[in-house]
């Protein structure tokens, strides 16, 4: 053998094994949610209640105001991927009108290299909004997806945005993600809130459905549910707990963020105080099961499981709503923001 085929070999063996090391190394993904605060197309839809966001609409909704909020959304995420160190793995977004608007969106120049997928059906609310999901194929393995109808008891005419259930995998471990936009709070909190226990009831039923099932499946509801972690259509119903340690069987759920909100952080403001409607829940096996392979990973900052992306360019820095989000109008004065919650997100650490 001669001295430079030795010299190949090992260079061969150094870069196999700094490959291999490079591989084995620990990958976190981001895992966000957003309300993009009513992001319709400028088109007047039939059978629809849309017409405020056309162009003869009280919002005046036409293309320049239409992208002018495209381009926010591009900056919004641009910038979480700068802050995270990459693009989102999954996107759950909730208040777009259609599937149009979604490719719109995975179009712009500067979320292009993310390849972002759409996952998305048209819900029965009557002003035409729904929720999406948004994956890079990269990382999140595409398998399937439904729609799960809201139906309340007694209101056999109630029309609200149906839960979107999507699965595959990361890593090789089962993924079943939720996205929710649960209805509001309309007519008071207490009137409303059997509404929003009945969408928790349809998605608890789901994930009780299929982790008898596979039960090593992992599930991440995510969502604006339109009541806070403290409240009981998320923590009586479905059973998202503050605590790591209440969370013991795989159909369990914590809620990374509960003690964001009991230390008063919140996702939107009004009239003075805060609230954390913009919720990413997760399952036990991604808290306390020792053989999963991706796992929950805590927060840049190391004190809190949930992220709220709540910077600067994102805020209202001076006025009436000074520190408020940023939101697109306030009343139907333009004001060329981003929304008027901030998104939410948390990270996925995988230990292979």
């Amino acid at each position: 053998m001669t001295r430079l085929s030795r010299v190949l070999i090992i260079a061969t063996a150094i870069l196999l094994f700094a490959i291999n090391s490079l591989s084995s190394q620990p990958r976190r993904y981001p895992v966000a949610f957003y309300n993009l605060e009513n992001l319709f197309d400028t088109i007047d839809t039939p059978n629809v209640i849309d017409e405020e966001f056309t162009p003869a609409g009280p919002y005046q909704w036409g293309s320049q105001r239409y992208y002018k909020k495209l381009s926010n959304i591009e900056e919004v995420f641009y910038r979480l991927a700068q802050a995270t160190g990459s693009f989102p793995a999954v996107i759950g977004l909730s208040e777009l009108e259609n599937r149009n608007v979604l490719e719109d969106i995975v179009s712009l120049p500067k979320l292009v290299k993310a390849n972002y997928q759409i996952v998305h059906f048209d819900s029965p609310d009557v002003r035409g909004v729904d929720v999406a999901l948004i994956y890079r194929p990269s990382v999140f393995n595409y398998e399937g997806s439904s729609s799960l109808r809201v139906k309340v008891e007694g209101k056999p005419d109630f029309k609200t945005r149906d839960i979107l259930m999507t699965w595959g995998t990361i890593d090789g471990e089962k993924f079943y993600f939720f996205v929710c936009h649960w209805p509001s709070r309309r007519g008071g909190e207490q009137t409303s809130e059997p509404l929003r226990c009945a969408a928790a009831k349809v998605a608890k039923d789901a994930i009780d459905s299929v982790s008898k099932i596979d039960p090593k499946a992992s599930f991440i509801l995510m969502g604006d549910l339109n009541d806070d972690p403290v409240n009981r259509s998320i923590y009586e119903v479905l059973g998202a707990k503050g605590k790591m340690s209440e969370a013991k069987n795989p159909g369990d759920m914590f809620n990374p963020f509960h003690s964001m909100f009991k230390a008063g952080y919140g996702s939107l403001a009004y009239q003075d105080s805060w609230n954390l409607f913009d919720n990413i829940v997760v399952s036990y096996n991604l808290i306390n099961n020792s053989k999963q392979k991706v796992v929950l990973a805590k927060s840049d900052n190391n004190k809190f499981w949930g992220n709220i992306f709540n910077r600067s360019f994102l805020t209202q820095q001076s006025g009436q709503y000074k520190n408020y989000p940023l939101r697109t109008f306030v009343g139907t004065n333009f004001q060329g923001g981003y929304s008027d919650h901030f998104p939410v997100f948390i990270y996925l650490l995988s230990k292979q």
